[in-house]
């Protein structure tokens, strides 16, 4: 299994390039970051940094979206970096939320996404592809690959990702959940002609990391990684407006939890004191996060590996994010 470490781009950005540092001299092995520009720097400046003063790390945004960068300039970006350091970018894309959401514009189609990831793939690998009815091609790019890994909840998210991803990105780390959506979108790969074990599986979930199992310590890690329920809960409430608080199309084991969600407020997107996250129960906590001391996230792990999970992508925005990179690469990542 390997192991990224995610990361909101807040300034100073050097802090960022080196907490990336201290994870690749740990044992990660992907450093990801969000991208909304209107909320966080912006991070394909930063990528060219973390690169330059790693040796192996590869970075790539988790997620971007169609849609707040024309398709030829996400291309590009990402084709400089690799022909600058080798190939060491993923493109983890999905509609948009917080990007979109907060700038008062809606997330992509399904479909408009579909578009976007051929386009963006095509132009990084130096192929020629028709973007908004004009052919485009990046003549510079040689020997670029770029890996596109699409993140998904939903039952027509899902198929999209088997039918052309390279990889499958599952914001949280429920084992049966996880099982669940690994199915989907390996049967949508197995429908499409493709290999379904060709397909990236990464889970990405906060982990907080305590040093027993203590009422108190787990307690304060619960509410380190509260806000994760609650950013989960958008994309859930989108699943509900569409498919209905009880539909076959979608589990309840997913759903249920956001029944008292009243809205949320992007402007503590990703944030420990988020107060739009009082619906969130411990029980969802710690079904969707990894919370406890070094072994009990190990057995979790473990069993996420067992379901086919190829990564595992650890969202660190709370307060022990050095402690939680460095007790991963001593007691988690060797065991691994």
């Amino acid at each position: 299994m390997d192991f990224g470490l995610v990361l909101q781009t807040d300034p100073p950005a050097r802090l960022l390039v080196e907490r990336m540092k201290r994870a690749e001299a740990a044992g990660f092995s992907h450093g990801w970051t969000f991208d909304s520009c209107v909320l966080w720097q912006e991070p394909f400046v930063i990528y060219s940094q973390i690169l330059g003063q790693t040796r192996h790390l590869k970075v790539g945004p988790m997620v971007t979206n169609p849609s707040t960068r024309t398709w030829e300039v996400t291309a590009s970006l990402f084709a400089t970096l690799n022909e600058m350091f080798g190939n060491r970018t993923v493109c983890g894309i999905g509609r948009g939320d917080s990007a979109m959401r907060v700038a008062g514009r809606r997330p992509a189609t399904l479909a408009r996404l579909g578009e976007a990831m051929h386009a963006i793939k095509e132009l990084a690998e130096g192929r020629s592809v028709e973007v908004d009815g004009t052919e485009m091609h990046l003549p510079w790019v040689r020997d670029g690959a770029l890996p596109v890994w699409m993140g998904a909840y939903g039952p027509k998210a899902l198929a999209l990702t088997g039918r052309q991803a390279d990889g499958f990105i599952l914001q949280l780390a429920d084992p049966y959940l996880t099982g669940y959506m690994v199915k989907a979108v390996r049967a949508a790969a197995a429908e499409a002609g493709r290999d379904p074990a060709a397909l990236t599986i990464c889970v990405a979930a906060p982990a907080y990391v305590t040093a027993d199992e203590s009422p108190a310590a787990l307690a304060h890690a619960r509410e380190q990684c509260r806000w994760f329920g609650g950013m989960v809960g958008n994309h859930v409430a989108d699943l509900v407006s569409r498919y209905g608080e009880h539909s076959d199309l979608v589990p309840e084991a997913l759903t249920a939890y956001i029944k008292n969600r009243q809205g949320y407020d992007y402007s503590h997107h990703g944030r420990v004191d988020n107060p739009d996250t009082t619906f969130v129960p411990d029980e969802i906590v710690d079904r969707f996060c990894l919370i406890g001391p070094p072994a009990a996230q190990v057995a979790r792990l473990e069993e996420l590996r067992a379901l086919g999970v190829d990564q595992f992508a650890l969202y660190a925005m709370h307060d022990a994010i050095e402690d939680t990179i460095d007790a991963y690469g001593r007691e988690v990542i060797p065991r691994l």
